[in-house]
């Protein structure tokens, strides 16, 4: 048996320091991520500004590990010419995934869902070539995004449902497509009841935690602006929901993403 209490670093598996309220003091929020334990995040981009950032960011530090990849609300700035650059990033070796990429149906007026699922597909297609994982934005859909990633062969190539706010039962559903299951702040909200239920259900070695900064700050920082030393406050949470000690969460957590993206068990 691995002694996991003894394990306090903590891995920020989607962050946005390449987004406007961090970018120009990056080296401040590492800081105080290191102060709160957080030793490793990976950088997700969603368009050319914030992929671009993500993968300056990972050449600057060696800690920051770039995810990128065309979010789909930003569908309406995809063009042939983007694809080319997106393309030619994705051969840098320290890109580690492709991401966020998946579907919104929340605000979708100018992002038609039959078009949203072209772009999804391609970048599927693109990780499995690549040998890529993905990381997922859903926001209601859940019954397509399985279905394409379903159909898609997941498994293959490795991916997590990012910022996860569904029930248990679809939490189940894409654990069999072979995919992980990554908790933000939004698990710390007191009336967030699906998703506590699925942070006691989800096992440990199928989870991971993740800011969405500056997104979704978790309790005990909610109405402020989110950073990545707050993924601890989110391993806090899911260590109270379960009743184990945060230093298992926090072990586990690092180490599936780092298994994940890094295809090791520390940084590179």
């Amino acid at each position: 048996m691995v002694q996991q209490h003894a394990w306090r670093q903590v891995y920020d598996s989607h962050t946005h320091l390449n987004d406007t309220p961090f970018f120009d003091d990056v080296p401040a929020f590492i800081a105080r991520a290191n102060h709160y334990g957080v030793t490793a995040m990976n950088i997700v981009g969603s368009n050319r500004l914030l992929n671009d950032r993500a993968v300056e960011l990972g050449h600057r530090f060696s800690n920051l590990h770039p995810v990128i990849g065309w979010h789909p609300e930003d569908l309406a700035t995809f063009n042939a010419i983007e694809e080319e650059h997106l393309l030619a990033q994705l051969k840098d070796p320290l890109v580690v995934g492709i991401g966020e990429i998946g579907l919104d149906y929340y605000n979708d007026e100018h992002s038609p869902h039959d078009q949203q699922w072209s772009l999804f597909e391609k970048q599927l297609a693109w990780a499995k070539t690549r040998h890529l994982p993905v990381s997922i934005h859903c926001r209601d859909a859940f019954a397509d995004a399985y279905a394409i990633l379903k159909n898609a062969h997941v498994a293959e190539f490795g991916g997590v449902m990012h910022s996860f706010n569904g029930s248990p039962e679809w939490a189940q559903k894409f654990m069999d497509l072979g995919m992980l299951i990554s908790f933000s702040g939004v698990v710390s909200f007191k009336n967030a009841t699906a998703v506590h239920a699925a942070a006691q259900m989800v096992p440990l070695t199928k989870m991971m935690v993740e800011t969405d900064a500056p997104y979704l700050t978790p309790q005990p920082f909610r109405g402020k602006q989110n950073e990545p030393a707050f993924s601890k406050f989110v391993v806090d949470a899911i260590a109270k929901l379960r009743g184990v000690a945060a230093e298992r969460v926090a072990y586990y957590t690092y180490h599936n993403a780092a298994q994940l993206f890094l295809k090791k068990d520390g940084t590179r």
